[in-house]
């Protein structure tokens, strides 16, 4: 039985941070299948079937506008995101402005993840029985969380850190894990040398799947 009040997600997409560790490259410029990665994760959680989607901007935030535009996206500034990604987080939940059960708080720069992993996670959380569900695959954490949505005041407060493993840790019984059925939920951007790791592996993904259809 689903628990009462669990339907509806919103979800807060953090794309303010400066990708140090990429180099002179914005990531959220590259290309994931010939889409700009920032676009492509936003145009995927809109078709998901969320409540309301907010972006949050910060590092060239021209940059990452002009990849959303057009876009069902609430998009806020965070001024402070020089300071960490809780600023984005909080930026973004105190942006939220339509009622909902929860909130995913989702990375930009997860170039795999697709609507059905989002509606897997959806689901996950309609029958999950506690207020934190964590993506899993095979005993590896991932991302998004997925929160409800009374935690929002706590973290707007200082006193929560819903990226943070201590929270988890100390609290296992606010926690639900949710097997995702790939890896997904594990892969980002982070260096030059993941971006290649998946292109290459998205090429053969489309390699398989053409080959299918020629011989299928």
């Amino acid at each position: 039985m689903t628990p009462p009040g669990k339907q509806g997600l919103s979800a807060v997409l953090l794309a303010a941070g400066e990708s140090h560790r990429m180099g002179n490259v914005n990531k959220l410029s590259l290309p994931i299948g010939g889409t700009p990665l920032l676009r492509r994760s936003a145009r995927i959680l809109a078709r998901s079937g969320l409540v309301e989607l907010v972006v949050v901007v910060g590092y060239q935030q021209e940059v990452a506008r002009q990849l959303l535009q057009g876009l069902p996206a609430r998009i806020v500034y965070n001024d402070d995101f020089g300071a960490g990604q809780m600023t984005s987080v909080c930026c973004g939940l105190r942006a939220l402005q339509k009622p909902c059960a929860g909130i995913m708080i989702c990375l930009s720069d997860q170039p795999l993840l697709e609507v059905a992993d989002f509606k897997t996670l959806i689901a996950g959380f309609a029958s999950c029985q506690t207020s934190i569900m964590v993506p899993v695959y095979q005993g590896q954490r991932g991302n998004p969380v997925v929160l409800d949505y009374h935690h929002r005041e706590a973290i707007l407060a200082g006193r929560e850190n819903p990226g943070c493993r201590r929270l988890i840790e100390k609290h296992p019984e606010l926690v639900t894990t949710l097997e995702m059925p790939n890896d997904h939920v594990l892969i980002d951007l982070d260096t030059p040398e993941a971006y290649a790791a998946v292109e290459q592996r998205l090429c053969g993904e489309r390699a398989w799947r053409a080959d299918i259809s020629l011989n299928g």
